[in-house]
């Protein structure tokens, strides 16, 4: 099942449920269940998370792209909730930046608050997966001592366009961005380092996750610039395509 957000034709926001992504039901926010048919005129970010816990350098394919050693244990930041925005929704180029970044990645969304969570009981606390654009100031990332200017601009966490709830197998999944309908980055999620459950497991011993917080578990290989107009779109399997422009 598809999960999102949404504007209906008198500007109110909605939760939605689609099995296909062409028909809409209202969401009950609680339970989850379907409801009556609703018409959606606008993608919004399909949840607004508490915080957005991020995982550096955790595909096998990038660090080598790098020449970096893999890391022993998650390497964690935190991106603000004022990062997000929804499908479609520009990305804005900050005047103090010169290279702008798009970075592919799976997103995890929390169903259920949790703490110190086994690998073996983390699948029960992930509601499902979505799209993420870690977009990132690159020259700011790497003048800075640590990352949180360089991540956590407004409009630096696109996401959507909704949340699958039904991934069989989170480590199988194709991962591609293309800039201006070129693919820059193409890999599949079993180059993970860390899994989605360990990543849960580990994060959760860290701090407490909320409902709709939101994981996002690394980029492949082929990160690079995007400039004002581009268009940036984000493609997962089973999930569905992210698209922003940058202006």
């Amino acid at each position: 099942m598809k999960i999102g957000r949404g504007l209906t034709p008198d500007g109110s926001a909605v939760l939605f449920a689609s099995e296909d992504g062409a028909r809409f039901f209202a969401c009950d926010p609680e339970t989850l269940r379907p409801g009556n048919p609703v018409e959606i005129v606008r993608m919004l970010a399909p949840v607004m998370p508490s915080k957005v816990v991020a995982v550096g350098l955790n595909y096998r394919d990038h660090a080598q792209e790098l020449g970096l050693d893999l890391p022993k244990e998650p390497v964690l930041f935190i991106k603000p909730s004022t990062c997000i925005i929804g499908p479609n929704d520009d990305i804005v180029y900050p005047e103090m930046s010169s290279r702008l970044d798009y970075e592919a990645e799976l997103g995890i969304v929390i169903g259920d608050r949790c703490r110190d969570v086994s690998v073996e009981d983390a699948q029960r606390y992930i509601l499902g997966y979505t799209c993420f654009n870690d977009v990132t100031a690159r020259d700011i990332q790497l003048k800075d001592a640590q990352w949180t200017r360089a991540k956590a601009f407004d409009t630096f966490g696109p996401i959507g366009p909704w949340i699958v709830t039904d991934i069989e197998d989170p480590h199988d999944l194709s991962i591609k961005a293309y800039l201006n309908n070129e693919v820059k980055q193409s890999s599949n999620t079993s180059n993970l380092i860390f899994g989605v459950y360990e990543l849960v497991e580990f994060i959760s011993h860290v701090m407490t996750l909320e409902r709709g917080d939101v994981i996002i578990t690394g980029t492949p290989s082929g990160i690079g610039p995007m400039a004002r107009g581009d268009e940036i779109s984000i493609e997962i399997q089973s999930i569905g395509v992210l698209n922003n422009t940058v202006t």
